[in-house]
């Protein structure tokens, strides 16, 4: 078991340790041996405006859909916790759907939506399919959050005269804080990193990922993908392990106990 797990994460990780380690070879070939070590791919991708500009709309979107999804998420996992509903299983089902429709479909499917309601393409249009794939997984954070903690705290809090936004305000939204920030986290990490919708209905205002991809038929420009794709899978992934750190963060019935 053990020799399969390690198997296994060698298969999945290795690939992608190319990444980092290419950025600093003194050449434009991806090739071993290493010609030398230089941060000039840096110091080119730093002195890319049109770089840049894709890095800021991917930040724009990123942190709209996050915001976006994680307020949609929370009301949907409270009502999916809290109260009793028929065919609550099917609507959760359907409400997760997006996760599991292959991009590329869905991508098509939002590219003729938006041509028959006559919307132009653009980070806005970008924006609503990321948040379309964004609440799902906010849902599901905030639904272990929620499931978390001891339902009794929000009754104790009615039955002392709190009304049921104070109870939310005061007592909910409190102990799903944890969750409610991995899921900014999470969300975002998505968002920014997502290329097929974006591709699909991104018009003439490009994200990072579509930008990376237009620069792959340039051999001499692949050095400073690869430093791009590196800096990437960095920030990715300190995001998205704070974002884990943070909704396990007092996760369970003992969790009431913070307030």
């Amino acid at each position: 078991m053990f020799l399969y797990a390690v198997w296994y994460l060698a298969f999945l990780y290795i690939p992608v340790l190319f990444l980092p380690l290419f950025s600093f070879n003194d050449s434009i070939y991806v090739t071993f041996p290493l010609k030398g070590f230089t941060l000039a791919w840096y110091g080119d991708m730093m002195d890319n405006p049109a770089l840049l500009r894709a890095l800021e709309n991917s930040v724009k979107v990123g942190l709209t859909v996050a915001l976006l999804s994680t307020f949609l998420g929370l009301f949907a996992a409270k009502a999916m916790t809290r109260y009793y509903m028929p065919g609550k299983g099917p609507l959760t089902s359907f409400i997760m759907l997006p996760l599991v429709v292959p991009g590329i479909i869905l991508g098509i499917a939002l590219l003729v939506i938006t041509n028959l309601l006559g919307l132009p393409l653009s980070l806005f249009t970008i924006g609503l399919a990321h948040t379309l794939i964004g609440v799902p997984f906010a849902m599901l954070v905030l639904m272990s959050r929620l499931e978390g903690f001891d339902k009794s705290l929000e009754e104790a809090s009615l039955d002392l005269g709190e009304g049921a936004f104070q109870t939310f305000w005061r007592v909910t939204l409190p102990l799903a804080w944890p969750g409610i920030l991995a899921s900014v986290l999470l969300t975002f990490t998505i968002s920014f990193d997502e290329f097929i919708l974006a591709f699909f209905l991104a018009g003439n205002e490009v994200t990072l990922p579509i930008y990376i991809w237009s620069q792959l038929r340039f051999p001499n420009r692949l050095p400073m993908v690869l430093s791009l794709g590196a800096c990437i899978l960095v920030f990715s992934f300190f995001i998205v392990t704070f974002a884990e750190v943070v909704r396990r963060r007092g996760v369970g019935p003992q969790s009431g106990a913070a307030i």
